[in-house]
This record gives C-alpha cells, structure tokens and sequence, in this order.
C-alpha cells in the first residue's frame, strides 16, 4: 500500500522582491555617487578640500552642500540597500529601512511645521536671502544659484530692489568706490528679447531712477513674494512630487522589510 506524504512547501528569499530591490538600489547608489563627486570636484576647484577652514568663511549659502549632502545619503542608503538585498543582509537591510523611515518622518514633520508656522518661515526666509545678498559675490556658486533664481522668478532681491544695498559693491553709499554702485545685477533686467548676448552692465546706475522708471529696465517685485506666487501657481505639481516621493519611500521601506521576513523564514528552517 502506497502511502502519500504531504508536501510543505518550504520558506524561500522571493527572488522578485530582492532583485528589484537591488536594482532600485544601485541606480540610486550611482547617483549618490555621481552628487557626491560633483561636489567634491567644486570644493577641489574652489580650494576647500586644501584649506577646509574656508567652508566657514562664506557669509551665505554655498550650493555645493546641497550635493554634498543628497549625494552622500544617497550613497549611504544606495549602499546598504544595495548590498542588503544582494547578500540577504537583514543588519544592512534593517539599517537602509530605519533610514529611510527616519528620513520619511524628518520631511513629514517639517511639512507640518512648514504649514503651522508658515509666517516664521517666511521670516526665516527672508533673512536666508538678505545673508546671501550680503555674500553674493564672494562664492560664484552661491552668484549662479541667485542670478538662477532671479532671472526664473523675474524678481530683484528679497523684496526689491533696494535690498541691494546690503551688498557692499551695490550700495548707495558716496564712499562706495564700486562701479556698481547703485546698480543691481544683470539677472535684475528685464530681458530684450532681440539681444543674444547679455548685458552684464544693464543694472548699472539704475537705483539712482525713480521707482516708476527703474520698471522699464529690471524687476522690481521682491524673490520672496514671486516664489509664494510660484508655489501657489504650481501647487499640484509641487504636492504631487512630495507625494510620490513620498509613496517611493514607504514602498523601499514594506521592500526591504519584506525581504528581512524572507531571509528571517529561510533561516528559521535551518
């Protein structure tokens, strides 16, 4: 007499779950790696990485810590999620969830207090742009990313043109020996769209004007109003980014953690 055995089917790593973990994994180590790298090459090219006292010496924001820092988490987390799932790692895998749990919970909570206390941010902003109006020519990134902004938002300082005369080659004031003196940047002027190369001289002078004649040459709405303009405007979209990369972070997360039960079921067979 035959008799049948039940078969049980035994505790297995989902190879599905585990590759495209590791493949979602690498693409963003990558390109933690490739931010990293271009910021250290402009602190190489600025002379930080020689005398890294100077990271100090900026009086405003220099754009390159932003991909110092999204680079290097990037890599951290590109790493461990990485390697994590390649070798059914649950100390690395654990880590890269924990991670970015933390990280999910940071912007959720600064969202929160984004909206809560919106006028001390705006505050907070305003005092971030007058500190960089202040430095503007003393890092030619930090020059770049405002003349970016200005010429994006057509705005002229944080609430116009005046604010300028923080910056000590653009104030009004007779012991000021600067040719720009009373003048703004090009990125204050309004753009003639028959010229193909700019006028790094249009601002020149053009503080000395009264208010109705400096508007037929630059801008004169401030960058803080015309950014909440712009994030009124595109207030979908902005939210819409939020959420999907917020809904990327939850599904990294229920990845890895799936993955740490597989490994944990496996191993609880041996």
């Amino acid at each position: 007499m035959n008799r049948k055995h039940p078969h049980y089917k035994e505790a297995e790593v989902s190879c599905c779950v585990k590759y495209f973990l590791f493949g979602f994994n690498i693409l963003f180590w990558l390109l933690g790696a490739a931010f990293l790298g271009i910021g250290l090459w402009a602190w190489a090219e600025k002379g930080v990485l020689v005398n890294l006292s100077s990271i100090t010496d900026l009086g405003g924001f220099d754009p390159v810590w932003l991909f110092i820092v999204v680079g290097g988490v990037m890599f951290v987390l590109g790493f461990a999620g990485c390697i994590g799932a390649l070798r059914e790692n649950t100390s690395l895998l654990k880590f890269f969830s924990v991670f970015l749990g933390l990280i999910f919970f940071l912007e959720l909570t600064a969202g929160i207090l984004a909206f809560v206390f919106k006028d001390w941010i705006k505050d907070q902003l305003n005092f971030f742009i007058n500190n960089n109006v202040k430095a503007y020519r003393d890092d030619i990134d930090l020059q770049n990313l405002i003349d970016f902004a200005q010429e994006y938002w057509s705005c002229c300082g944080a609430h116009g043109a005046d604010d300028w005369n923080m910056n000590i080659y653009f104030n009004c004031t007779e012991l000021n020996p600067s040719r720009e003196r009373c003048g703004v940047p090009f990125s204050c002027c309004v753009k003639d769209p028959a010229e193909d190369v700019i006028n790094t001289q249009c601002g020149y002078d053009v503080r000395l004007q009264l208010e109705l004649d400096r508007q037929k040459y630059i801008y004169t709405k401030g960058c803080v109003g015309q950014f909440e303009k712009w994030l009124q405007d595109n207030l979908i979209i902005v939210a819409g980014i939020f959420v999907g990369v917020a809904l990327l972070q939850i599904f990294g997360i229920c990845l890895a953690q799936n993955l740490v039960s597989d490994v944990k079921a496996v191993k609880a067979n041996w």
